[in-house]
């Protein structure tokens, strides 16, 4: 890999030094792990934050284990003087993931990761760096020992970060739980609203993995919302598990007057992992307007399903007899089942 000069982290070393030292940590991937695990561990200890993040997430990835206690020093030693040590977060965020890949399940490093705030100077001012970090801590915490009660305390803070990520993963983190009890949390933030239609559209795709009571229902009552926002409830209805989720766009779409819903309604069907998504999107190709029956083939062919319903798909377009759709069919439906 090689850095440009605007990317590369500070060091003391000579550029050319630096990069070498950056391949050396790169190749113990494939290297024996007899050499790889000291190597890294010694990796894990260098002072500079960008090789430490290149070590950790290769620990990782060899699920070196007996690891974690470095990783942990890492942590802490980056916390102290984090703007001079760890510009941009690079060593924490990168040490909190492979935490969480190896399966640790000691709260305290994630819940210091998400209370962590570093600003850092930029063009005009200073910006919080450490957004990414409290995200990976975030999805770290569900599988921790730790009370459900100070769990949910704290996912119900992280839901008001200054951060949007940071909003939208503590909603996926709620849902995550699997506890009843945060779906009143997830309710009460998609009604209060935010700036970013996305964190509403995480509340609503992790209550509806919670299923808990009406979720449905209340998810759904946002594509009456604004247009955005009627975007967002379109795609988590369309990722549900739960056919009756597919069944209210599909019973929605035939008399939906927005272009841009129904052709979201048809993104997410083709994102759903129901049959009775593909089904509906074999019906649409046969769609009078032909905006919405190429949406509906695109959708189709990048879904899980192409394969399986290509004749169908094929057989509907040659009914239609349109040469834009059977031009699209050949050139998706030969990519997608190849």
């Amino acid at each position: 890999m090689v850095l440009l000069s605007s990317e590369l982290p500070q060091t003391h070393m000579p550029k050319k030094d630096f990069e070498e030292k950056v391949r050396e940590v790169d190749r113990l991937r494939s290297a024996e792990r007899e050499i790889a695990i000291p190597a890294l561990r010694k990796a894990l200890r260098d002072r500079n934050n960008y090789i430490v993040s290149k070590a950790a997430a290769i620990v990782g990835e060899l699920m070196a284990t007996e690891l974690i206690p470095d990783l942990l020093d890492a942590c802490e030693r980056f916390f102290i003087e984090p703007q001079k040590k760890d510009p941009q977060c690079w060593a924490k965020i990168a040490c909190a993931q492979a935490l969480r890949d190896l399966g640790h399940r000691d709260a305290d490093v994630f819940l210091r990761g998400i209370e962590h705030i570093q600003m850092e100077p930029v063009w005009g001012g200073q910006q919080d760096s450490a957004g990414p970090l409290r995200a990976a801590c975030l999805m770290a915490l569900g599988d921790c020992h730790i009370d459900a009660v100070e769990l949910m305390t704290r996912l119900a803070d992280r839901l008001a970060d200054t951060d949007p990520p940071v909003r939208a993963e503590a909603a996926m983190a709620i849902g995550q739980t699997g506890l009843p009890y945060g779906a009143p949390l997830l309710r009460l933030k998609a009604r209060v609203g935010d700036v970013e239609p996305a964190v509403v559209g995480s509340c609503m795709s992790a209550l509806l993995g919670l299923e808990s009571p009406g979720c449905i229902e209340f998810v759904a009552s946002f594509l009456d919302a604004d247009p955005d926002l009627q975007i967002e409830a379109a795609a988590a209805l369309g990722a549900a598990r739960d056919p009756e989720a597919i069944e209210v766009l599909t019973k929605r779409f035939p008399r939906e007057r927005s272009f841009d819903l129904r052709k979201a309604i048809l993104a997410s069907a083709g994102a759903s992992t129901l049959p009775a998504a593909a089904d509906f999107l074999v019906e649409v190709i046969s769609e009078p307007d032909q905006d919405l029956a190429l949406a509906a083939l695109e959708s189709l062919a990048a879904s899980r399903f192409a394969s399986k319903y290509r004749a169908q798909a094929e057989a509907a377009v040659q009914v239609r007899g349109v040469s834009a759709l059977k031009r699209a069919f050949e050139r998706r439906f030969d990519d997608a089942t190849l």
